[in-house]
């Protein structure tokens, strides 16, 4: 038994160290050396083979009389001093866990400790109060059916009770509720379930609790601030361990183990979780609010001291998780790695139907009827689902922060006046356009034919949005929305030089170029990663910049998104002071598609200043263009180069001949309007108003941006590398990532060392690195196991010769077949894309439309063997 100074040093005031955790067993033990088990004053003597009858419950009761029965005897004046002194946060008792093989019995039901039956006066004695974790989920919760049809479920029926039982722990929402819909979430890989989810889960909130629904956006899409506030946890594995070990009593040997068998950190701590039968603290039920604000401490701790500090907030997260659910999503959010489906594009959808259908309380905003909604046909209750979902997408492209947008939404809901509360702010960052990929210079001529269009160099350098209000303040950030302002103090102090009179504020965009002070000479990408990214002082700069202006997006506090390019261009070279070799314009060259050998030309000419290619934009804003009986051909096919870049198109069956094919499109023609392209300023789309034309694509060949994520050991020479490695694209919807093919060619030996030094799997260094033990659970791949997973961190440029359907790869499927992904002939590895992120990869909807592209060429290829009329003007030149 142990002594009761122990329990002495406890109680007292004095800081002590903590001791260290020891469970159920260990008392065992010591019965078990005194040959039999000690009884307390007044209980009848037990043998040991009546002892050994005993559950763990009624020797853990037995243990628990025992040891008040001490404290009574020979240290009253410790229980005096108790019960007229409060309890301070030194004094809580330390989490102990019983032995994971507890009988079932002794997980059924709480364990009643002694301090209940006692009289009241004893309340407030320090007791081993042994709280079963097999009773710890929220049955409530759980009995909520979150997938239904938005159009079924009805929040009415189960609001009620769960604020009462949110009443008595202080009236803020459950973290169960949001635990529960990550668990439905990850479970299914249907799209439609994972909106229809999320949609019900926000529902709930708006409509009971308001002021949890910004935290649990923020946990949801698995970020806590806007990317250009810097808001790091910097937690890593390390103090996920140590917590899974303090408050599971787990050793590094049973802790290792479950990692080696399940690698996700977020289902090592649902296994470590379910062996905890016992807390010595009953915890305190989680809330949306209170994780968050949590991680926001963790976050904002800094200085002498802040890793204890953080250590102390994640283990009293895992201990207050209840069940193994709540454990497996805390650590996952933790450690940065949710993993759940819920990305940007699908949270806005969520968000727009949410607050199309729910109410909160004391708004004034009008909602759909649902019984009305319910009557509708499909395409009907699609348009009004996407008319929604453009006003919240829009609203978050211009003015992307939670933080403003949720407070708008709860008070005015989805309609027009959200644009106006989200718009365009000074100092926060839209979401940048976007330009479609075209394969060469001919294709990009068709789908602008009969359209003015400007030909920019798009060089080698880093993309910036420069901010500057009428005080002279000036922030830049990259595409990604970052602040980088830090980085170039040279730009900031550039910024007054180049301001025309009349110019108060502005948003203007531009690419920044490593360049060569004395000749202006450009220099490539690389060189401008090794200028410093913090704490860059204007003295100690040795790689020069020039920022080539392109874009004017706001000016003396007036939007010009909605003004065609030529507008904004105009007023960007007529209100800006050119500085040589520090600020300038791009070159441009303004065309027609019927100026194909001057385009051609301008091309030339920018792969020779060490350009990637260039950049095609609308000038104008045009009405539809009809289609013309006795038009060109060509003009056909700029009808079906766009209808091949529409997204999820199914190919059911085997499809119709060539022939019925041929006349379908034929028929369809007559009628046809071509698309009409705006010039307007598009936030966070990718629209064939901006097209680029790089020299890889003149080429003749395609590149995908590809994410590594698993390899085997190579053969003979290359036994000690990883090849071939496993290439995958991602899914943008689901957040999943789909592997596409193998590839073994394009790498040299150096980079084989490095790759291999990078992705260490720890069989020599005995330290693993970057990578996995298991397929993580957002791949998706049915092929053979590689011999070692990796991390995903790294994107790759990848050229192939085709794109194939696969019987064994995934990628893309449903897109183009309903049984067959797609998958690439001869890849070949090019270089690595440091300027991109994994969120920045190709995603499978782009390899879908290369691979439509693909066939749509091969189709006319065909019809010109066939003899089928064509026009050679059209395709002459360029192609030669």
């Amino acid at each position: 038994m142990s002594s009761p100074s122990k329990k002495r040093k406890l109680n007292s005031g004095a800081k002590q160290p903590a001791p260290q955790p020891k469970g159920l067993e260990y008392f065992f033990s010591k019965q078990k050396q005194s040959g039999s088990l000690t009884t307390s004053a007044g209980e009848d003597g037990a043998s040991n083979s009546a002892s050994a009858l005993l559950t763990d419950e009624e020797l853990a009761r037995k243990l628990q009389a025992e040891w008040d029965q001490e404290i009574a005897n020979e240290v009253p004046a410790i229980r005096g001093s108790q019960n007229s002194t409060p309890k301070t946060e030194g004094t809580e008792a330390i989490a102990e866990t019983a032995d994971s093989d507890s009988t079932p019995a002794s997980t059924s039901r709480p364990v009643e400790s002694t301090a209940e039956t006692t009289p009241k006066k004893q309340d407030t004695k320090k007791t081993l109060a042994l709280q079963s974790t097999g009773m710890a989920d929220d049955l409530i919760t759980e009995s909520i059916p979150l997938d239904e049809s938005p159009l079924i479920f009805d929040p009415s029926k189960y609001i009620k009770e769960l604020q009462e039982y949110w009443a008595a722990e202080g009236g803020n929402a459950s973290y169960a509720l949001l635990s529960r819909c990550f668990v439905l979430v990850s479970g299914t890989t249907s799209r439609i379930k994972i909106v229809d989810t999320l949609v019900n889960c926000l529902r709930i909130l708006i409509e009971s609790d308001p002021s949890s629904l910004l935290p649990a956006v923020w946990l949801a899409t698995n970020s806590i601030s806007p990317p250009y506030i810097s808001m790091e946890l910097g937690i890593g594995g390390s103090a996920i361990s140590k917590a899974l070990r303090q408050v599971c009593g787990l050793d590094n040997r049973s802790l290792k183990a479950i990692y080696d068998k399940y690698g996700d950190p977020g289902d090592v701590a649902f296994e470590a979780k379910k062996k905890q039968s016992f807390t010595l603290r009953k915890p305190k039920p989680l809330t949306i609010k209170g994780v968050y604000q949590s991680l926001v401490k963790i976050a904002t701790t800094h200085g002498h001291g802040s890793g204890e500090t953080k250590q102390r907030i994640v283990d009293r997260l895992l201990q207050d998780a209840r069940g193994g659910e709540e454990s497996r999503f805390i650590v996952r959010t933790v450690s940065q790695y949710l993993r759940i489906g819920a990305v940007k594009t699908t949270m806005l959808i969520a968000l727009s139907r949410a607050f199309l259908l729910s109410q909160a309380p004391g708004s004034e905003y009008s909602t759909r009827d649902i019984s009305e909604l319910s009557k509708l046909k499909k395409e009907e209750l699609a348009e009004v689902w996407n008319k929604a979902a453009e006003i919240v997408k829009a609203s978050y492209a211009r003015h992307p922060n939670y933080n403003d947008l949720i407070p708008a939404l709860l008070e005015v809901g989805v309609c027009e006046e959200l644009l106006l509360r989200c718009g365009l702010k000074l100092h926060v960052p839209l979401r940048p356009m976007l330009g479609s990929i075209t394969r060469d210079l001919s294709e990009m001529l068709t789908k602008l034919q009969g359209r003015d269009f400007a030909c920019e160099f798009k060089y080698d350098g880093q993309r910036a949005q420069v901010h500057c209000d009428e005080k002279g303040k000036v922030s830049i950030f990259s595409r990604h929305l970052e602040l980088m302002t830090e980085k170039y103090p040279d730009l900031v102090e550039l910024v007054p030089k180049i301001r025309g009179e009349g110019i108060g504020s502005f948003i203007m965009e531009g690419e920044v170029v490593a360049v060569d002070r004395e000749t202006g000479e450009l220099k490539n990408f690389q060189t401008l990663t090794n200028r410093a990214r913090k704490d860059v002082a204007i003295g100690d700069i040795k790689i020069d910049v020039c920022l080539f202006a392109f874009d004017l997006m706001y000016l003396n506090g007036q939007s010009l998104l909605d003004r065609p390019f030529r507008e904004r261009r105009e007023l960007l070279r007529s209100l800006f002071i050119e500085v040589p070799h520090h600020f300038t314009w791009v070159k441009s060259l303004d065309a027609t598609s019927g100026d194909s050998e001057t385009v051609l030309e301008f091309f030339k000419s920018a792969l020779e200043n060490k350009c990637e290619g260039i950049m095609v934009k609308i000038l104008d804003n045009l009405p539809d263009l009809p289609y013309v009986e006795g038009e060109p051909v060509p003009e056909q096919r700029v009808e079906d180069t766009e209808k091949l870049s529409l997204p999820k198109s199914k190919t059911k069956g085997k499809g119709k001949s060539k022939t019925s094919a041929k006349g379908d499109a034929e028929e369809k023609s007559i009628n046809t309007r071509r698309k009409p392209l705006l010039a307007t300023y598009e936030p966070d789309k990718r629209l064939d108003s901006w097209l680029k034309v790089k020299k890889d694509y003149n080429s003749n060949f395609d590149t995908l941006d590809m994410i590594p994520v698993a390899g085997w050991h190579g053969q003979g020479r290359k036994a000690k590398w990883w090849s071939p490695i496993l290439m995958a694209v991602r899914n943008e919807e689901s957040g999943t990532l789909e592997v596409v093919c193998k590839c073994i060619s394009g790498f040299t030996d150096t980079f084989y060392k490095a790759n291999k030094e990078f992705y260490d799997n720890g069989e020599e260094s005995g330290e693993p690195k970057n990578t996995k033990l298991q397929k993580p659970s957002f791949i998706e791949y049915y092929g053979p196991s590689p011999d070692v997973w990796f991390e995903p961190q790294e994107v790759w440029e990848m050229a192939f010769a085709d794109i194939t359907l696969s019987p064994v790869y995934t990628a893309a499927i449903g897109l183009v077949s309903d049984e067959r992904g797609l998958s690439l002939r001869f890849p070949r590895f090019l270089k690595k894309r440091e300027d991109k992120s994994i969120d920045e990869a190709s995603t499978n909807e782009f390899l879908a439309n290369l691979w439509r592209k693909q066939e749509a060429k091969a189709e006319t290829s065909t019809s010109k063997a066939d003899g089928a009329e064509v026009d050679d003007a059209q395709d002459g030149d360029l192609d030669d």
